[in-house]
Formats: C-alpha cells, sequence, structure tokens
C-alpha cells in the first residue's frame, strides 16, 4: 500500500465486480506516482427477460440480460434496451433468484432475436419470443404465433417469405404459423381449421 507500483490490481477489480453486476469489466492504470484511475465498462441490456413463459392477469417481474445472456439487474422504469421484445427461456441452472443466473441457449439468443427483428418486415412487430426446449415461439403484436425449430432461423425465414403472398400478419387473421418442418408451411387462420 505505499507503493504505486504494488497496488492490489486483482482484488480492487474483483471486489468492484461483486459490488455492481452491470459492470462487465474494470480497467486499472496508474495515475502517475501518487494515484490510481479505474474505468469501468458497462454491460448492455439486450433485452428484457420475464421467466419461463407469459402468464396472463399476473404483473411480470423482469431483469436485464447483455450479450451473453447474463442477467445483471432487475427492470426498472428507466431502463432502455437494445430489442423491444420480451424473452422467456429457462436458465442455465435452476435457480430461485435468477439475478446473476445465464440465460440457456445464450448462445443462440442472437440468430433468434435476428429472426425476431426480421419478422418486423412481414408487418408486425415481435412483442415476445419464448424458448421452450428446442422450440421458439414469436408472439406478434398482431396476436399471430410464429412457431419453429431453435437453430433453423435461416430455413424457418426462408418458408415464411416464400409463403408471405398467401398470409397477412399484420391484421390478426392468422392465429398461428408453424415453420417447423422443412419446406412446409402450417398456419391457422382464426375460426378456421389447420391449412398448409
Amino acid at each position: 500500500r505505499d507503493s504505486i507500483f504494488f497496488f492490489p490490481a486483482s482484488s480492487i477489480r474483483a471486489a468492484i465486480l461483486a459490488d455492481h453486476p452491470d459492470i462487465a469489466a474494470v480497467s486499472i492504470f496508474r495515475n502517475g506516482f501518487t494515484g490510481i484511475s479505474i474505468k469501468p465498462n458497462n454491460r448492455a441490456a439486450i433485452a428484457r427477460w420475464c421467466g419461463l413463459a407469459p402468464t396472463e392477469g399476473v404483473d411480470e417481474y423482469c431483469y436485464v440480460f447483455d450479450a451473453s445472456g447474463y442477467i445483471f439487474s432487475a427492470v426498472a422504469t428507466t431502463t432502455q434496451t437494445i430489442n423491444t421484445f420480451i424473452l422467456y427461456a429457462p436458465l442455465k441452472s435452476e435457480t430461485l433468484e435468477p439475478l446473476h443466473a445465464t440465460i440457456a441457449h445464450a448462445e443462440r439468443i442472437p440468430s433468434v432475436f435476428d429472426f425476431a427483428r426480421q419478422l418486423d418486415t412481414q408487418g408486425s412487430p415481435v412483442r415476445r419470443v419464448i424458448i421452450r426446449g428446442d422450440e421458439v415461439d414469436d408472439l406478434l403484436a398482431s396476436g399471430t404465433r410464429i412457431t419453429y425449430v431453435l437453430g433453423h432461423e435461416n430455413t424457418a425465414f426462408t418458408a415464411l417469405v416464400s409463403a408471405h403472398d398467401n398470409l397477412n400478419l399484420a391484421d390478426g387473421s392468422i392465429e398461428y404459423v408453424d415453420l417447423r418442418f422443412d419446406g412446409k408451411v402450417y398456419l391457422k387462420r382464426n375460426g378456421d381449421t389447420v391449412a398448409e
């Protein structure tokens, strides 16, 4: 403690990261011969995570997570996220408190979110993304549900675009579109039976 050349950088860094989960990394530099400078790099809030699945009629308690799927903060009214839709997905390990946990399939979230953003070009924005096992449901603002197999985003979007002339995803006339089967697009219009 009496020499700037031997200050405990690793313990300072560890203490800051332990007390502030919204900080991703800390850089520590010598500031002349009498002090140090500390520069934090904050985590970017990618989207909100609100549990395993939406529950109608229940106020949701949500958290924000970063690009690695790490949940680092509860959502405050002023919290801004990069994506406006909400993610529902399991965590890598079971825990009662999701803060500091990591979302399962975190490595696939960028592709899942790219697919959700592509759906915006089809007429209705995505409000909720639900990862269930190896399947994903995108719930559109229009009320339509799009279902596909996790990891097959490109195939699913290609199939959806190929059927675009027969679909209106913006007006709420379609209950769901099922893209889980290669080369096939199944849909159910509100009030109808399943069509292909």
